[in-house]
């Protein structure tokens, strides 16, 4: 089929044609699927996740929209699309391009605030769970081992701790609202709206928080915030949480202050490298919790990213402002 190309657009006037082409790179259900057929006036095209196919390639070139997370290498070829819906908070894998001249054809959004319950509340079980001793009494249950009198005396409350959260967004400030109840003392550190907001001001305050949780974006502001003499400054005891981005931590410090005893634990949703590989000493490190980049899932999560592509392609249609527009130049 030959389509007329489109008239150049910026990234805040996206223009579709009547009949526009959908082009999905995720893996729904039936039920999402016919969700998609049902609101789209032209063809949809169903690809695999992370597709390599030359045809996927060729239809999402001659798409006009699309859903997913498609490879940088066919989004830079695609010439005609003019917007597309993230299936992700992250934009990593995209950051690389030429956005000074890809930006000026297409618009880009992704999932913000989307994930911030489920992140929120994966942060906190595990924190709970640290405290509370539950990962040492999983694994006590696996070997059958009843250690009563070993685990409680070293049992902690999270009522009224100190915690830093690095960064004020949505699951930000979603979970200070879950820790509010346990009467915990919260701190942002934000560039622009936080209690800290500068590195200087974060070094001298580090000390006094029992828990720091990372929720940052990776950005090359943030990559390696907490280097080594960041994660030393942490006080002794503390329990240490990413569920941003992997490049946030010096995984090593990390590893180093857990095995030596003198951190109180870690909550790890996001690592450097992912899967962690076999033999990394995260997997065997003594208080830690690996939540394997599942923090923001949930039984209805293609649901709600459906739900939030259909209401972004009702505000382009009545020529409201999109959801979480992409601003490439301030990296998220």
């Amino acid at each position: 089929m030959v389509r007329a190309p489109h008239a150049p657009q910026t990234t805040d006037q996206v223009a579709l044609p009547p009949d526009a082409a959908l082009y999905v790179e995720l893996a729904l259900d039936d039920a999402e699927r016919e969700r998609l057929r049902a609101a789209a006036p032209g063809p949809v095209w169903f690809a695999g996740p992370d597709s390599a196919s030359a045809d996927d390639a060729r239809v999402l070139a001659d798409s006009d929209l699309a859903l997913g997370n498609p490879r940088a290498e066919h989004l830079e070829k695609a010439s005609r699309l003019r917007w597309l819906q993230l299936a992700s908070v992250g934009i990593d894998r995209y950051v690389g391009l030429d956005w000074p001249a890809l930006g000026r054809r297409l618009t880009v959004t992704n999932l913000g605030g989307l994930f911030a319950d489920p992140v929120a509340e994966t942060c906190l079980a595990g924190i709970l769970a640290l405290y509370r001793g539950v990962d040492v009494l999983a694994g006590l249950r696996a070997g059958q081992s009843w250690s009563k009198l070993d685990v409680r005396p070293g049992l902690r409350l999270l009522s009224d701790a100190h915690v830093l959260i690095l960064g004020r967004g949505t699951i930000a400030l979603r979970l200070a609202e879950l820790l509010a109840p346990f009467g915990c003392s919260v701190t942002h550190f934000a560039r622009s709206a936080g209690d800290l907001r500068t590195r200087q001001e974060l070094d001298a305050a580090l000390p006094r928080f029992d828990v720091v949780v990372g929720l940052l974006p990776g950005t090359d502001e943030t990559a390696d915030l907490f280097d080594r003499g960041r994660v030393d400054r942490l006080r002794p005891g503390a329990v240490f949480v990413n569920a941003g981005r992997g490049t946030l931590a010096d995984e090593d410090a990390l590893v180093a202050a857990l095995a030596s005893g003198r951190l109180g634990g870690a909550v790890l949703d996001v690592t450097r490298e992912e899967p962690l590989p076999a033999g990394h000493p995260l997997w065997s490190c003594p208080n830690v919790i690996l939540t394997q980049h599942t923090a923001g899932g949930s039984r209805d999560e293609t649901k709600r990213v459906v739900d939030l592509f259909l209401d972004n392609w009702r505000r382009l249609a009545s020529g409201e402002p999109l959801r979480n527009v992409v601003r490439w130049s301030q990296g998220y």
